[in-house]
């Protein structure tokens, strides 16, 4: 067991490599009622085609990572949502692009609760006939998601940067997509990707380390796995000319929805892991100097009445993919898109950007990550989304305090390219 103490934080993190491969993390926070499990595994909306190393690729529905979530609580003999309920937790799970996580949350109980988070996952159970009735259920949650002005704006603009990368697919997949998932796709993608080598387990809360590794470690050491074999994914390769400089879609909207992106280029991401959580954190400061709600910049535009309080930005980065989105709605789509863009190709020139500017926001930055410390629910649910490698969520503040005007500048270089940007626009139905 390795054992990991951030002093800045006063937090230990203990860690254990298990012998099939699960990777372990357990944090004890002492005075704190409620416990947290969160199990995760390395897989996402966008693995849709794979294969073992020196086998040939398999190609399976868009939308299966999804529909997999849903059905790992459905067993032989009942939900197992009721079964945490009994036991006095509440559970839930999600998929994002590049993971899918199951957890729970309780006051009591730990142990039992713990072992059932990891038994269930661990344990699929799929019928043709239970495949066929969650077909109905996600189909109706995916015609919900099309119905969403919010939702439909996002996947337009990463429609429109990685029109072959299925980034830009719903995670939940399509109604047509869904319709052809089989119980045999199922779990062919359950034991290629739920191999514990492939996951990574956190608990965090008033626990003893060694009594929960110990608990865990019996849990796994009583199961058998297949061998570890590594995983090979395959994404279609895209370039420069492959985006789409601009789209539009129509629905049932009172102003225009906009949002500018950009995409960035694997071959410009540094490769050690901690140059990563500073590159993420470099741009992240870098929006905000140039049109943060304190920015100069933001307080012309909503003046001269370009942008207004539903203007947003958000910069992802995961494996096989990052991207900055800048969005809102306007009146004169044309107008708020020409503006943010001339401030992005131009941030090097910004006088906002500069180092006493930097320096707040740095320690605004800095003041809301510790803050956000004190819910066991955003650390449990960041820790597996932060993971570097061995670069972890606690390791953010020694970047931040790091990074200069040098580093943020580096960073906007290697990320802002004039032809990486795309515009979409979701316009009111005409008259």
């Amino acid at each position: 067991m390795e054992k990991k103490v951030y002093e800045q934080l006063n937090e230990v993190l203990y860690k254990e490599v298990l012998p099939n491969g699960l990777k372990v993390y357990v944090l004890p926070k002492p005075g704190f009622h409620k416990t947290y499990g969160l199990f995760s595994t390395n897989y996402g909306s966008i693995d849709n085609e794979f294969g073992y190393v020196g086998d040939e690729p398999r190609r399976v529905p868009d939308g299966i990572a999804h529909f997999l979530e849903h059905k790992l609580f459905e067993k032989e003999d009942g939900d197992v949502f009721q079964l945490f309920g009994k036991q006095g937790a509440s559970s839930n799970a999600f998929t994002s692009f590049t993971k899918t996580s199951y957890l729970f949350s309780a006051t009591d109980n730990i142990e039992e609760n713990l072992l059932t988070l990891i038994d269930f996952v661990q344990d699929p159970y799929f019928t043709k006939e239970t495949v066929e009735k969650e077909k109905g259920i996600i189909g109706q949650e995916i015609q919900m998601y099309d119905d969403d002005p919010s939702w439909r704006q996002f996947f337009g603009i990463l429609k429109n940067l990685y029109p072959k990368h299925p980034l830009h697919i719903d995670i939940a997949g399509t109604v047509e997509s869904i319709a052809d998932i089989t119980a045999e796709d199922l779990y062919a993608c359950y034991h290629t990707f739920y191999h514990p080598s492939n996951m990574t387990l956190f608990v965090v809360g008033n626990i003893d380390p060694e009594e929960m590794l110990t608990l865990i470690r019996d849990n796994q050491a009583a199961k058998s796995f297949a061998e570890i074999r590594e995983i090979k994914r395959y994404f279609p390769e895209e370039t420069v000319a492959d985006i789409v400089p601009f789209s539009t879609v129509q629905m049932p909207v009172n102003r225009t929805k906009v949002v500018v992106g950009i995409k960035g280029f694997q071959e410009n991401l540094p490769k050690e892991e901690v140059e990563l959580l500073r590159f993420r954190t470099s741009l992240n400061l870098l929006f905000q100097l140039l049109i943060g709600n304190t920015s100069k910049n933001y307080l012309r535009l909503y003046n001269d009445g370009v942008i207004d309080d539903t203007f947003g930005f958000e910069f992802s980065l995961d494996r096989s993919f990052h991207f900055a989105d800048f969005s809102g709605d306007s009146d004169h789509p044309d107008e708020f898109s020409a503006a943010i863009e001339a401030l992005l190709l131009n941030f090097d020139r910004d006088s906002e950007v500069n180092e006493e500017n930097l320096i707040l926001l740095k320690k605004k930055m800095l003041g809301k990550y510790f803050q956000s410390l004190n819910s066991l629910e955003f650390i449990a649910n960041q820790f597996t989304q932060d993971l570097f490698g061995d670069v972890t969520l606690f390791d953010v503040p020694s970047v931040i305090q790091s990074i200069q005007l040098e580093d943020v500048l580096h960073a906007g270089h290697q990320f802002i390219k004039k032809e990486a940007f795309s515009r979409f626009y979701l316009s009111p139905l005409e008259k």
